[in-house]
């Protein structure tokens, strides 16, 4: 769980549209992630660019990166996604569960187990 400081740091992190791209393009790539080349060339931005905003969204604890070989991989920290998207979520219903049913909904979707289709 995060508090209030760790949810500004991330916001903040993600007041850029670059930096929003590249979290965006690192869950879509999944748990593999992306190449530092891939990925600046997915989100528009140079290698020198892609390594500022990397390590600003890296220090608010968003993405990580890994060596592999002479390649640098970067991936979207889901644990920390998660604690983001659950401190805005938290308490969001007050007793009214019509609130959050559209985004428990679109999280359904993309989180279900393959071949569910309870969710869709």
């Amino acid at each position: 769980m995060i508090d209030s400081l760790q949810a500004v740091e991330a916001f903040a992190a993600l007041g850029q549209e670059h930096r929003l791209r590249i979290v965006r393009a690192l869950v879509t790539a999944g748990p593999d992630g992306l190449a530092a080349g891939a990925l600046a060339g997915e989100v528009g931005v140079s290698g020198t660019n892609l390594s500022f905003h990397a390590k600003e969204l890296s220090h608010a604890g968003l993405i990580q990166s890994r060596r592999e070989g002479r390649s640098v991989i970067y991936t979207a920290a889901y644990p920390a996604l998660s604690n983001l998207i659950e401190f805005l979520m938290r308490d969001c219903c007050q007793g009214r569960p019509e609130v959050c049913a559209p985004a428990v909904a679109a999280l359904a979707v993309c989180c279900s187990p393959p071949g569910d289709t309870d969710h869709v």
